[in-house]
């Protein structure tokens, strides 16, 4: 008896396992519960050898990215173009540039993909095309239904000149309208002017790119991210942007009030008209395909994507407050702030997310500095709703320094040296640092797109999946576990300023675990007194993670009204009195090794017992 006895016990361990590993979190989709991986395809992972990355590279890494528990994956444009903007003038929307692979190494990353429980998204650009896209070709030549496909305006007539229709400035410099011989007329772009703008007045072009977005949804991608969203429509009365001030430099973009040509009430009904074709597939397909959308803008115009005049628009408008709004220079309050004024502005009913770093902007380690890199994981991950990690951030690859003749960042190269190292975004876009091996692992060929960042002989995921238990990939893999928690996934905000440098919040559930994150964000030790703010708290809290910098270890315990911790270290704290060693990859065979001594002990257990 007493061996059917312990035959019970073991598998009521084996039944009790894979219940924890598998929480039923029927209140929240799929999605509520993600993380996002952001992956710039030319820099993950090469499979050629011809220096750029591809999608049988990404395919390749589809183990990492399932240890590394990512829920989806989206990543910068793969479809066909000459690849000025890199990729993001397309020239056919609904084929693969070839630089990336064809269609059937599409399907199959789809297939690996959903094998391995990820979902993949596709990045496309609703605003412009390229000047080869044979839609604005044939626009050109007043070949019907293309001809309005595009913004055409007739020039302005000043002291019998020539001049634009507006004095409207492009992002990449100079005037957004470009005058076309052949068409006689100028044409509207607001970045490069090889990315001429489409004209979503024309309902013949909105059907056709809702047609792109069927085209998609019906090849299995989960869901989609519309880039540069803000510019869909334009002032309906075209009238001249103003100057914030007389005295700028009237040649200087950002010198303009911009509401001219961005933030159009038409942009939000056009962003509910394509919910209304995700929302199709959803019913169609019994799972949720999400719409994400990617503005800079205001904080109520952002949440106008949300929902607008009373129709849903974007499940997901990226919150980048953590890139716009903070620094690694900010204050407490700043980032209470940040937190505060999207959960408050927020409508009801809808989710929030994070966006700690993107292809766009400085990575964390540069904008933060690499000593805050885990505190800043541990805020973006630890918060209530979606979590966006961008490639490498997770092992905090920073910034590499690029000389201009290496340069490819249209938008930066064109104003020469002294622009380009000011406004380049190829510091942030540079191959992902695997190992020591040539070229840190990225690809065979001794030349690669943009360079590896020369601190990848120290600074790489094989040297941090072997390193001790402080590495920025563990901490991360440690806060990837601690979100599968009720708490993290229902439980209460409360967000605290505890000195002018030392930021801290709270999640709370009634019968679940209570967390705290305490990030000092200063130059100087700080001693944190929790009690004072959080009276509920118990005397003495255990450490769950903590950053590479910290003084202290998982399972340590700290008195909850006295503790210090170092400059830029960040601690992760909680109720329960003991948290579970983590499943870290043994990069020697791939295997989870919590997994493996815990089923190792199971099943020495049973054959004792059995044959004993």
């Amino acid at each position: 008896m007493y061996k059917i006895a312990f035959i019970s016990v073991i598998f009521s361990l084996v039944f009790n396992y894979y219940n924890a590993l598998n929480v039923d979190h029927k209140q929240l989709d799929w999605w509520q519960r993600a993380v996002f991986y952001q992956i710039y395809p030319r820099s993950f992972k090469d499979s050629d050898g011809d220096g750029i990355g591809d999608l049988k590279g990404i395919a390749e890494k589809i183990w990492y990215l399932k240890d590394l528990g990512i829920t989806g994956v989206w990543f910068n444009p793969v479809l066909e173009s000459p690849g000025l903007d890199l990729g993001y003038d397309i020239s056919n929307f609904t084929n693969l540039d070839p630089l990336f692979g064809t269609m059937e190494d599409f399907q199959y990353l789809r297939e690996a993909l959903y094998k391995a429980g990820i979902h993949l998204f596709l990045d496309i650009v609703p605003n412009h095309t390229s000047d080869q896209h044979d839609w604005f070709l044939k626009s050109v030549k007043k070949i019907d239904p293309y001809t309005n496909y595009y913004i055409w305006k007739d020039p302005k007539i000043v002291n019998g000149q020539r001049q634009p229709p507006t004095n409207w400035l492009s992002e990449f410099g100079g005037s957004t309208w470009k005058w076309h011989e052949e068409r006689n007329q100028y044409y509207l772009h607001q970045f490069h002017w090889k990315q001429p703008d489409l004209n979503y007045d024309c309902e013949e072009l909105v059907q056709e790119m809702m047609d792109v977005v069927r085209f998609w949804l019906e090849r299995g991608v989960d869901g989609m991210r519309f880039d540069a969203v803000a510019y869909l429509f334009e002032d309906p009365e075209w009238r001249d942007q103003e100057l914030l001030s007389p005295d700028l430099d009237p040649t200087n973009y950002w010198n303009y009030n911009r509401s001219r040509t961005m933030d159009q009430p038409n942009t939000y009904r056009l962003i509910t008209r394509f919910r209304e074709v995700f929302d199709f597939y959803t019913k169609k397909e019994g799972k949720t395909k999400v719409l994400m959308t990617e503005a800079y803008t205001t904080l109520d115009r952002t949440m106008d994507y949300y929902q607008f005049e009373g129709k849903p628009g974007a499940h997901m408008p990226f919150n980048f407050f953590f890139i716009t709004h903070v620094s690694g220079r900010s204050p407490a309050k700043d980032y209470q702030k940040a937190i505060q004024g999207w959960m408050d502005s927020m409508p009801a009913g809808f989710w929030p997310n994070w966006v700690m770093g993107n292809h766009d902007n400085r990575r964390v380690a540069a904008r933060y500095g690499s000593d805050l890199v885990d505190g800043v994981n541990m805020i973006g991950l630890c918060l209530p709703g979606i979590g966006n990690t961008y490639y490498g951030d997770e092992i905090g690859m920073d910034d590499t320094v690029i000389r201009f003749d290496q340069g490819v960042d249209p938008q930066a190269c064109h104003g020469g040296p002294e622009w380009y190292s000011q406004k380049s975004r190829d510091p942030a876009r540079t191959p992902f640092q695997w190992d020591t091996s040539l070229n840190s692992g990225f690809t065979t060929n001794r030349k690669t797109w943009l360079p590896v960042n020369s601190n990848f002989w120290r600074l790489n995921l094989k040297a941090q999946m072997q390193a001790g238990e402080n590495s920025h990939w563990k901490v991360y893999k440690r806060l990837m576990s601690v979100r599968k928690t009720d708490t993290i996934l229902y439980g209460d905000l409360e967000t605290f300023v505890l000195t002018k440098y030392v930021f801290a919040f709270v999640r709370r559930l009634e019968g679940s675990e209570t967390y705290v994150v305490v990030v000092n964000l200063g130059s100087d030790s700080q001693s944190i007194d929790l009690l004072a703010f959080m009276s509920d708290l118990p005397d003495v809290l255990t450490v769950h993670t903590s950053s590479v910098n910290s003084q202290y270890l998982p399972n340590d315990k700290v008195s909850t009204n006295g503790f210090f911790l170092r400059p830029k270290a960040s601690v992760l704290l909680t109720t329960a009195k003991e948290v579970p060693p983590p499943a870290y990859t043994d990069p020697a065979n791939g295997s989870s090794t919590i997994h493996t001594v815990y089923f190792s002990f199971i099943i020495t257990l049973f054959i004792y017992v059995f044959f004993s």
